[in-house]
């Protein structure tokens, strides 16, 4: 499907004098189940393809049609047998970013509009399709309202121009996190969503991010502003050129919107088309293992296969969720060896999940090609009954990219969580936005730049907060920067391995202040790098003491961090 369609009636429409019928022809070349018309701050495009039937319907009720018409109206019944047409809007939101609403095929025109002068675009600016309308709601506003009207929210070209995710624009981190964690939006549109690794905008919005703890659905959308691709600008796309695959029951908009606002992120994915379908499988190897995925060759009893992956499926249910890929390495280079029997695996992963696993969490299981072999791929929902534990009395937590058995206080605190069904759910800050004349891109971000005000701790990692020795044996509180909650009595001996390199460095002797190479307040310790993966040690001085952060990966820095990373490595 392609739910990022412009029409004749944008004002930046590139193809003019092309009709509604066209659109939906080339749709219909492209595969398409369902399009949605959203153009710019008006709904004049999807009116104008609805007038134009009705007065074919009016005509033929009236036995005055020609045989042109008929073949008109017999094409948008045909068509419209097969396409799902659904109607919507691409609003500029406050300081110029995008939003689409999209709606049901029956809501009328008149309501949409009704929408948009809610949103404050000006009356005059309603037929004419202008993506700069001045002043308008602001982004959270905008969420809300199309939610409550009924509407699928998605943030449009997210990581690109006018989008609430694009890198460079320094709007604020808290901002940045409401404008992609509101419980209000239902997906970004992503123009990155077909790149491979670990640096792309679906991975940064997974859930693996602490300041990100709920996993966005990414999907992609062509943003056609012509019926065909520009063949002197491959960006400038047609009609379903970037489309996404949706697993429905129906084609419809309640089917739809249903999946966007479902946890199950495994239902959407981009398409290429049969001649060059996407190795999903290889996509996520190369992403990587992390706090929402692994790896894992087998699920085989003997060797503790199965165990091992039981022990995933609990921690993801106890932390946000995931994806576990059975039958390939975690190494995108060695070749998937593959399930035997795909479908008795399965059986026999949901026996062991219902008599192992207390209470059963929610999971689903599918299999997916790769390199001529099949994978089983489990999608964890985040849990709504924690703690989990396996064999009743063993309870699992995601640490990074590995489950590790949970030691008291984490005990104790997954039991709080679920007594107060504190379970990972979307976040809402909301956020008063100034009233503005005009929309004001924000600047883009200096390379190197730092943020005024406290350094704030990384957010990955950990930190040795104090230590007591007792009977021989050094007792160790340990804070788990993820989340800020405080671990005691860890030892070296029963500490997990990050815990437990953390705890040696400690014992051994932590760096003095004046041996520490300092910039400004902060300090890069040491680098430590595995296969693709970087893990930092650094300092913050802060009122007279030292504070040492161990294994601080990528996406628990900050712009200070980043800043001090780029200025030790140059």
């Amino acid at each position: 499907m392609d739910l990022h369609l412009h029409t004749p009636g944008s004002y930046d429409y590139q193809d003019p004098d092309i009709n509604y019928l066209a659109i939906l022809r080339q749709a219909e070349v492209r595969g398409l189940d369902i399009i949605a018309f959203t153009d710019h701050n008006t709904v004049a495009g999807f009116s104008a393809m609805k007038k134009d039937i009705e007065r074919l319907l009016w005509l033929e009720e009236l036995g005055r049609m020609e045989a042109g018409e008929k073949r008109h109206l017999d094409e948008y019944r045909r068509l419209l047998s097969k396409i799902l047409v659904l109607p919507g809007f691409e609003f500029t939101a406050t300081f110029g970013f995008h939003i689409l609403g999209i709606f049901p095929s029956e809501t009328p025109v008149s309501l949409l509009e009704h929408l948009l002068l809610t949103l404050r675009v000006p009356p005059e600016s309603l037929h004419q399709g202008n993506p700069n309308v001045g002043a308008t709601s602001d982004v959270l506003t905008a969420y809300r309202v199309i939610n409550d009207a009924g509407g699928i929210v998605i943030a449009a070209h997210a990581n690109s121009n006018h989008g609430v995710a694009m890198r460079g624009l320094d709007f604020g981190g808290q901002t940045r996190i409401a404008y992609t964690q509101d419980p209000y939006l239902h997906a970004l549109e992503v123009t990155d969503l077909e790149k491979r690794g670990r640096y792309t905008t679906r991975r940064f919005f997974d859930g693996s991010k602490p300041e990100y703890p709920r996993p966005m659905r990414c999907i992609q959308g062509s943003d056609a502003h012509r019926l065909l691709k520009d063949p002197n600008n491959p960006k400038n796309l047609g009609v379903g050129d970037r489309i996404t695959e949706i697993l429905l029951p129906e084609v419809s908009f309640e089917a739809l919107k249903a999946v966007l606002q479902s946890n199950d992120l495994s239902l959407t994915r981009p398409y290429r088309g049969p001649a060059n379908p996407i190795d999903f499988v290889q996509l996520a190897r190369e992403e990587g293992a992390s706090l929402v995925q692994s790896f894992h060759t087998s699920l085989a009893k003997r060797g503790g296969h199965l165990d091992r992956v039981l022990q995933d499926i609990c921690a993801m249910a106890n932390t946000n969720g995931g994806a576990i890929y059975v039958g390939v390495s975690a190494n995108p280079k060695e070749k998937p060896t593959g399930v035997r029997d795909p479908k008795k695996a399965v059986e026999n992963l949901y026996t062991a999940v219902a008599n192992r696993i207390t209470p059963e969490p929610e999971i689903h299981v599918d299999t997916l090609p790769s390199q001529k072999v099949q994978v089983i791929r489990i999608t964890v929902q985040p849990g709504q009954d924690i703690p989990y534990a396996i064999d009743d009395n063993k309870f699992y937590v995601r640490d990074e990219a590995e489950s590790s058995l949970a030691v008291r206080d984490e005990i104790v605190r997954l039991v709080e969580r679920g007594l107060s069904h504190d379970v990972a759910e979307p976040i809402h800050v909301p956020l008063p936005m100034p009233e503005q004349t005009a929309v004001t891109p924000a600047p883009p971000v200096k390379k190197g730049r730092r943020s005024r005000g406290k350094i704030k701790p990384p957010r990955t990692g950990v930190e040795i907060v104090s230590s007591e020795k007792r009977k021989g044996t050094t007792y160790h509180t340990v804070r788990d920067l993820r989340n800020g909650n405080l671990i005691k009595n860890v030892t070296r001996s029963s500490a997990r391995k990050l815990w437990h390199y953390a705890i040696t460095q400690v014992e051994s002797g932590q760096p003095k202040a004046d041996k520490i190479k300092w910039r400004g307040n902060i300090a890069l310790l040491d680098t430590r790098k595995k296969d693709d993966n970087t893990w930092y040690d650094l300092a913050l001085r802060e009122n007279g003491d030292i504070h040492i952060y161990y294994g601080v990966t990528d996406s628990g820095l900050n712009e200070d961090w980043m800043a001090l990373i780029e200025q030790s490595s140059s």
